[in-house]
């Protein structure tokens, strides 16, 4: 039985590495709590880009397609397909900018904010059940103070960047 049909073939196989230090390679530990916020998303069938968009609208208020778009880091048009399956669910409703109505204005519903309040239940629920497996409180309280910092600095960076345009 070859791997290609299901089995094993030890003789091809490479030999396992050892674990990586995550101070060598932080993407990779990033990648893979993102991994278990993507997972936690998906027992309340929401994605990561609609936690996101809906943490946006629901932090910063009604918001244009193009300010969006900056917020999130995606393209206007991603924004807009991504927006459209929202306000489909009832989750994000578009209205016309009160000041120039040429505008659209997409803000978070109540549907929405509930939504989003189940979305973070599962993840911080999710969250607390990996950090049973750091070994003390001090430790604990480290790894969630270095969250907080990591989203500092990305709020920094995103204003640093917004503020460019």
């Amino acid at each position: 039985m070859s791997a290609v049909d299901g089995g094993t073939d030890t003789a091809s196989q490479s030999p396992a590495l050892p674990p990586t230090d995550p101070t060598e390679h932080p993407g990779r530990a990033a990648a893979r709590l993102g991994r278990v916020v993507e997972n936690a998303l998906a027992t309340v069938d929401i994605s990561l880009p609609q936690y996101r968009m809906l943490v946006f609208l629901a932090e910063g208020g009604p918001a244009a397609a193009s300010a969006l778009a900056g917020k999130l880091g995606v393209s206007r048009p991603s924004v807009t397909a991504l927006v459209d399956g929202m306000v489909a669910r009832g989750w994000v409703e578009r209205s016309a900018d009160p000041v120039d109505r040429r505008r659209v204005a997409h803000g978070v519903t109540d549907a929405g904010l509930l939504a989003l309040a189940r979305a973070d239940e599962v993840v911080e629920t999710r969250l607390a059940e990996l950090a049973r497996s750091i070994p003390d409180d001090e430790r604990r309280a480290r790894a969630y103070a270095g969250l907080a910092e990591w989203h500092a600095a990305m709020n920094t960076e995103r204003e640093a960047k917004l503020n460019e345009q």
